[in-house]
């Protein structure tokens, strides 16, 4: 009977995990013009920090708000990931501690390079920014 239950138990796994795999869809960079809202970083709500980035394709250039300052940096891409060079921001200091963990955070991101694919969380389409330390989830805003 423990055999059987292990057995299910690890089928369930393994389609649950192939279903998140092939969802998985990576993003060109032009796709990606526009604001983006982060929603949850490392598994965290952090909404209340009000991040934005917002890609400029065109010009290789990141802008955005890291939940206290407003920051900006040039684009160099390898086709596979993103990587922040010149980062720059304004030096405001943080009004609560959530906006402390998002700028600490987005900041190491950006800085070490990133991949981003399509997802969706809590049914909520958008893009997840994900380095080797950190997952970001942003959703669409405008462009």
């Amino acid at each position: 009977m423990l055999t059987k239950k292990t057995l299910s138990l690890a089928m369930f796994v393994s389609l649950c995990t192939t279903n998140l795999l092939a969802q998985t869809k990576s993003v060109d960079l032009d796709d990606l013009h526009g604001n983006w809202h982060l929603r949850t970083m490392d598994g965290k709500d952090v909404r209340k920090a009000r991040a934005i980035l917002d890609f400029d394709a065109k010009n290789m250039k990141l802008n955005g708000f890291d939940g206290c300052n407003r920051m900006s940096s040039e684009l160099k891409t390898n086709k596979v990931t993103l990587k922040s060079t010149k980062l720059s921001a304004t030096r405001m200091g943080c009004r609560q501690s959530i906006h402390s963990y998002v700028r600490k955070r987005l900041h190491r991101t950006v800085k070490e390079g990133f991949t981003v694919t399509e997802a969706t969380q809590n049914g909520v389409d958008g893009i997840l920014i994900k380095s080797s330390k950190h997952e970001l989830f942003f959703k669409w805003m405008s462009s």
